[in-house]
């Protein structure tokens, strides 16, 4: 496949910001323009050029008027918030830098007004959770018929936003309704409430479900949970003890996310943190964080980790990544399971194989090759064809149990 950077961290998020333009995320070019002038490997300099990007589409939104032309709105206003989200993305490493929180008011308030402006408008819930609040949006198919619904929730490091780019314009497609939700360590549950993510994500899809059971277009019997990359950890693990999901789609699936991040971090560093020489990882660790020259994959994904987890201690991080396993749960799911994997996985690689071989007759596993051009982490450059296996799976399979 054609390399769009050579940082390979960059490379693939420039990938993912082309992908949504599949469902009115992006526009190609203006990616492109992007991405053509960021250094690779420079934080700052990612940061620049996308947030140039989104001000210059503020400035096409503004001058739409949406009552005539709803549509040219609306499509600039979902770049412009792809724009600002993707200006973001590298800034996590210093928590205090005040764009993290400037950025995403920018973000949310052209994707509201987005949203609006949809033939039936999405509408945004805050919902209760135990100890903190659930923001979620339901987008209706508009049909007066009970139908389908499938709820979605994202990662790592993604909004919910992102998944209307994703799934969500998909799923409406297909005449069915969609929910998006974030949980604790997701980014704007991360931001308005300062919470890290909790291993237990059944208590943020319970009240998920909970709320969809109370709409009357949805059907009761035909709800679905989708789990967007570290998501695909979450999903399985949600529908553990959500036993009202008619299925799950973990795209890709993962079965342990805290062996992956030991990986990550290399055995020398890993036989310390098991020794409990804590002050020695965290002070290796931070130095590599602050090293411009150590590589992205590290410097970011274990950056997004404190961030995401909401501690300062590289140690904390790994002891608390620990208790995402499915080792204890896999046999208590109990719906079928689509899981998603990638012929060129870089993230998690052999765990959706693996999650898929513990589910046993439960899974269906599904490789995305790189011929197909879906061979990436997440299926990203090749949405459509993600969405056409996976929810063909669900209308076949998943709601006719």
């Amino acid at each position: 496949m054609l390399q769009l950077s050579s940082d390979v961290t960059f490379n693939y998020e420039v990938l993912r910001v082309l992908a949504v333009s599949s469902y009115q995320g992006a526009d190609v070019s203006e990616v492109l323009d992007a991405a053509g002038q960021i250094r690779p490997g420079d934080f700052e300099s990612w940061y620049k050029q996308f947030s140039k990007a989104a001000e210059r589409v503020h400035g096409i939104a503004k001058a739409v008027d949406s009552c005539k032309h709803p549509v040219s709105a609306r499509n600039a206003l979902f770049r412009e918030a792809t724009y600002w989200r993707s200006a973001d993305f590298f800034l996590h490493g210093n928590w205090t830098d005040p764009r993290i929180n400037e950025l995403w008011v920018k973000h949310l308030a052209a994707f509201n007004k987005a949203i609006a402006l949809l033939p039936v408008p999405g509408q945004r819930v805050t919902l209760q959770g135990d100890g903190f609040k659930i923001p979620a949006i339901f987008y209706g198919s508009g049909s007066k018929e009970p139908r389908p619904t499938v709820i979605m929730c994202n990662g790592y490091d993604g909004a919910q936003e992102e998944l209307y780019h994703v799934m969500v314009e998909a799923v409406l497609q297909r005449g069915m309704n969609a929910i998006t939700f974030e949980g604790p360590g997701q980014p704007t549950v991360r931001r308005e409430q300062n919470l890290g993510f909790i291993p237990e994500w059944e208590k943020v899809v319970t009240p998920v479900v909970d709320y969809a059971l109370g709409r009357k277009e949805v059907d009761a019997k035909s709800i679905a949970l989708m789990g967007y990359s570290f998501g695909g950890y979450l999903a399985p693990r949600a529908a553990a003890f959500e036993h009202r999901l008619a299925a799950v789609i973990a795209i890709d699936g993962l079965y342990n996310f805290g062996e992956v991040m030991l990986h990550q971090v290399g055995p020398e560093l890993t036989e310390l943190w098991r020794q409990g020489n804590y002050t020695v990882v965290d002070e290796t660790i931070k130095g590599l964080l602050a090293n411009p020259k150590t590589p992205t994959p590290v410097r970011w994904g274990i950056g997004q980790g404190l961030w995401s987890f909401n501690t300062p201690s590289p140690s904390e991080w790994l002891n608390k990544t620990q208790a995402y396993t499915l080792d204890s749960v896999v046999d208590k799911i109990r719906c079928p399971v689509f899981v998603g994997d990638a012929e060129n996985e870089s993230f998690f690689p052999g765990e959706a194989k693996r999650l898929a071989d513990k589910l046993g007759s439960r899974a269906t596993h599904h490789l995305f090759t790189a011929e197909d051009g879906a061979g990436e982490h997440c299926q990203v450059g090749a949405t459509q064809l993600m969405n056409q296996v996976s929810l063909d799976w669900l209308q076949d399979v998943g709601f006719r149990r």
